[in-house]
């Protein structure tokens, strides 16, 4: 906790007035990047709710169903309403997609919504660190080296300890090795090899 939040702690005694022990990073450990990895996830699928009435209540509408269905829903987007509609799109695991189309399908007919539409062929891929939520300009760091790549970003969230881009799955390959380098994950770590490379997702 000290380490994210860039605080050096003095560890006590309680019986007797005495210094303490410092615990804090040191010159090498404060400049180190704080990407440790990546991540992927090839098992995710986009869904798209296209044109539902922008009314409250219709995200529970979905989503409960969903919920009770035990399919798990992740990384949601609502895009600005426009004539009282909007579209809404979130990631399913892929082998719950046939599933999760059964379940909203006359969801969406009930709601009057113009289409549901899904894409199978998407995937996760992330940058995995400790304080990244606080850490200005990974974010950008990881967007403009995509963009570099010719990797386009469909979806985006993020977490205390990643940032996450939907992208196509086809572009996984040229999105990791583009990352790789720019985060320099291909160097090994001084402070801690094991936690370099290349991180299962």
């Amino acid at each position: 906790l000290g380490w994210v939040n860039d605080v050096v702690i003095e560890v006590l005694s309680s019986f007797e007035d005495a210094p303490g022990t410092l615990i804090k990073e040191d010159l090498l450990v404060e400049q180190r990047n704080k990407v440790r990895g990546l991540a992927h996830d090839r098992n995710v699928a986009k869904v798209t709710v296209v044109a539902v009435p922008d009314r409250p209540g219709v995200a529970r509408t979905l989503f409960d169903p969903l919920a009770e269905a035990g399919i798990n829903v992740d990384m949601i987007v609502q895009n600005v309403g426009h004539g009282g509609a909007t579209d809404l799109s979130f990631t399913v695991p892929r082998v719950e997609l046939a599933k999760a189309k059964k379940v909203l399908e006359p969801i969406v007919r009930d709601l009057g919504a113009r289409e549901l539409t899904t894409d199978a062929s998407v995937a996760k891929v992330s940058i995995v660190g400790a304080g990244l939520h606080n850490a200005p300009g990974y974010a950008a760091r990881m967007f403009g080296t995509l963009a570099d790549a010719g990797v386009n970003i469909e979806m985006i969230s993020t977490s205390e300890v990643r940032i996450t881009c939907m992208i196509a799955e086809a572009e996984l390959p040229q999105a990791l090795d583009a990352l790789h380098g720019a985060f320099e994950l291909a160097r090994p770590d001084p402070i801690d090899e094991a936690a370099t490379g290349r991180v299962a997702g």
